[in-house]
């Protein structure tokens, strides 16, 4: 799946479960979604869930930081690399 994908399929999850303004529906995708005040520590939990199940991957506890879920960029770069380290294994 290309980051182009990804992104969008991240982006429609944020703008339906998050999103409560038009200020906020043009979000930078480098933009803090936890300083934006979008996404709060259930949030988290959720766009977790979502990555999951829809991505199919498995996001583990010590993963759960903002490097990886703080912005757009950095959980389509974070999807991605799951991707690509599954499609590695089973290679």
């Amino acid at each position: 799946m290309s980051n182009t994908e990804i992104e969008s399929r991240i982006r429609r999850f944020i703008d339906e479960n998050f999103i409560f303004s038009e200020d906020d529906a043009n979000l930078d995708g480098a933009a803090s979604l936890l300083d934006a005040g979008l996404v709060d520590s259930t949030g988290i939990l959720e766009l977790v869930t979502f990555l999951e199940s829809d991505f199919a991957i498995q996001v583990a506890d010590a993963e759960i930081i903002p490097d990886n879920l703080d912005s757009i960029d950095a959980i389509v770069a974070y999807v991605a690399g799951k991707q690509g380290a599954a499609s590695s294994v089973a290679a």
